[in-house]
């Protein structure tokens, strides 16, 4: 198992995520890439913790996603099924587990003080902290054909994953204010969202 968690982990991550996996009687599947989701927890009916984990994911965002997964397991098995998927409880497990991975030696310098603030109160997705998410994205094997959305010049069309197509308005605080061409209805992007940008 360890040597297949070398080609998606950061090498110094490896042994303390091995252990993890092994102390919580985790079964782990990397699997094909998802639009909707990094990974997922659970608990099957024979009662074995399965985790799910993007193959396609870069080694930082792995490792807080697999982190993050397992944190679920840990939280549900110490205060009960009961407790709300992402609240205190699954919180302050995920802080915790994620501590001992906080360091040089793992995260890249440009990443680690953006991973260590955004510990100190972890959101549901790293993707909803737009900052450390664009940190992470510049370690993905990006396409040539791809940009984010802060990089679209205002008033320029864009086409996202599924074909809708936009035109970039404005900035309102920290989100993009974008126009769907086909219904004329207004959207909010982060300014990480990934897209096509249509040439004009």
């Amino acid at each position: 198992m360890s040597e297949v968690l070398a080609k998606y982990l950061p090498e110094h991550a490896v042994l303390p995520c091995f252990e993890l996996i092994k102390n919580n009687s985790v079964h782990l599947k990397i699997v094909n890439e998802r639009q909707t989701r990094h990974g997922d927890y659970r608990r099957n009916l024979n009662g074995k913790h399965e985790i799910t984990v993007n193959g396609s994911l870069n080694k930082y965002r792995f490792l807080i996603t697999l982190v993050h997964e397992i944190a679920h397991l840990v939280a549900f098995e110490k205060y009960g099924r009961m407790i709300k998927p992402h609240g205190d409880e699954w919180k302050n497990t995920f802080q915790r587990l994620m501590i001992p991975f906080i360091r040089p030696e793992i995260f890249p310098h440009s990443v680690l003080p953006l991973v260590a603030n955004h510990f100190r109160n972890p959101t549901a997705s790293s993707d909803t902290d737009a900052r450390l998410a664009f940190a992470l994205k510049q370690f993905d094997e990006r396409k040539p054909d791809v940009h984010y959305i802060h990089e679209v010049p205002s008033g320029s069309l864009f086409r996202i994953k599924n074909g809708r197509v936009f035109q970039k308005i404005a900035l309102r605080v920290k989100r993009y204010e974008c126009l769907e061409v086909k219904t004329g209805r207004t959207f909010l992007f982060n300014a990480n969202a990934e897209v096509e940008i249509i040439p004009g």
